[in-house]
């Protein structure tokens, strides 16, 4: 199968760039590129990317389009074995990078690295960040991948550059980065650092040499997507509860006594109970309502397939509990889902055999192709506009022939239909500096 001329463009781009920042979209093929051009280049390539994608993105598609190449995929617990293997890629999970860095002997025959949503080292103090910034200098050749690079703040791509270049293009300084990007202001809490109006053309122009970048639609003619929101009403029994936790901080449920110590964990506690339940010290789930979940199921009987996005541990009860009751064939991934049985579900759901797919936006928001879904429906929303914007992502991607939409879910008179539209704020703030970029690659004064 020959590539898309995009991903023929991306592979030509990585050959010619030591240290490569690939932005494109979800659903354009990047991984492809990578793998031809390393197929060109040759060497030893490590991959980091989400446990859930090791084998369902990276492996298969290596079968599928190099052959050839030989590849191992390290998991927990076959690390040794796989890295001591005579294998061209390793494959793993960004959280190895720890083990790595206490065994880096392993690393001295490798060249390349590639860092697929490479947001899981935006964070610069997190552990896994440091490991790999004291590994990066192993590799003369690095690409890093993302199609949603700035989810949240700007702030966000300063690290990953900073692996990529080591400070060559936003500066080795984080916090000078941060005062040249961004300006602070008091939320009413506490400073918070907000973007500035100029900040997506400042790292644009910065990054114009090393990234290159293509949206979906530029890519393949994609069926067109909606969004939409669906309300419900909170029932009395539930507003007061509501309006009680929203005024005191404190809500007595019958069963345990809910404390909410902060703005954020206020809003937080909040939304738990708008989704049923609030979780209290214990982790234990205090039941408060399921309405909501009658909605859900009723979506999901309408349509011949749909992808449901949980974020607690509750709402994938009361939703598989439903589904169980009305015989919708269904499965569920989350962070108790094996890696290998996730591309098992895929296949099933792609196959027609599964009606539904409950997941959580973190476990399922990446490399995975749900196509055969035309809808992903919203049990709650999150705040995580990566895992937002991605999660979207699984349905609407190459092999799409029919209109999508997105259906939010929210309580009237709530946090929740805020937070749905700090969520699409915080999108089209990362989708500002993907069109900037995407502009800087189409009309800079080199082609890539």
């Amino acid at each position: 199968m020959e590539a898309f001329a995009h991903q023929t463009k991306t592979t030509e781009h990585i050959l010619a760039h030591p240290r490569s920042l690939i932005t494109s979209d979800p659903g354009t093929g990047k991984t492809r590129s990578v793998i031809d051009a390393f197929a060109v280049r040759g060497g030893k390539m490590l991959v980091l990317a989400p446990l859930s994608i090791l084998q369902a993105s990276w492996g298969d598609d290596i079968d599928k389009f190099s052959p050839s190449l030989s590849y191992s995929i390290a998991y927990a617990k076959n690390r040794d074995k796989a890295f001591n293997s005579d294998a061209q890629v390793v494959i793993t999970n960004h959280d190895a990078v720890k083990w790595l860095l206490k065994n880096k002997q392993l690393l001295s025959s490798f060249d390349t690295i590639c860092i697929d949503e490479f947001t899981a080292f935006k964070n610069k103090d997190s552990q896994r960040s440091k490991a790999l910034a004291k590994l990066i200098q192993t590799f003369n050749f690095r690409v890093a991948m993302s199609g949603t690079p700035n989810s949240n703040t700007i702030l966000d791509i300063w690290h990953p550059t900073f692996l990529m270049d080591d400070g060559e293009r936003l500066g080795r300084r984080f916090y000078s980065f941060r005062s040249h990007v961004c300006t602070s202001r008091f939320n009413g809490f506490a400073n918070e650092w907000v973007d500035k109006e100029d900040s997506e053309e400042i790292v644009a122009a910065a990054l114009s040499d090393i990234n290159i970048r293509y949206s979906l639609e530029d890519c393949i003619d994609m069926p067109p997507q909606s969004f939409h929101t669906m309300h419900t009403e909170l029932p009395p029994q539930i507003r007061q509860a509501y309006e009680t936790l929203a005024q005191d901080n404190v809500l007595y449920t019958g069963a345990a006594t809910i404390n909410a110590v902060n703005a954020g964990a206020k809003v937080k506690k909040l939304l738990q109970l708008c989704t049923g339940a609030i979780y209290d010290e214990n982790g234990e789930s205090q039941k408060i309502h399921t309405e909501r979940y009658e909605l859900v199921i009723d979506l999901v009987e309408a349509r011949k397939q749909s992808l449901v996005a949980f974020n607690w541990k509750h709402e994938r009860k009361a939703l598989t509990e439903l589904a169980d009751k009305r015989k919708i064939k269904y499965a569920v991934i989350d962070g108790d889902t094996p890696a290998h049985k996730r591309g098992d579900i895929v296949d099933r759901l792609q196959a027609g055999q599964l009606q539904v797919v409950f997941a959580h936006p973190q476990s399922a928001g990446h490399g995975l192709t749900m196509t055969k879904a035309t809808a992903v429906i919203w049990a709650s929303p999150t705040y995580n506009a990566e895992h937002y914007q991605q999660f979207n992502r699984r349905i609407y991607r190459a092999g799409q022939t029919k209109k999508t939409e997105v259906i939010h879910i929210a309580a009237k008179d709530t946090w929740e239909p805020d937070v749905y539209d700090k969520l699409s704020h915080k999108v089209s703030k990362m989708d500002d500096l993907l069109l900037i970029l995407n502009k800087l690659h189409k009309d800079g004064p080199n082609d890539h």
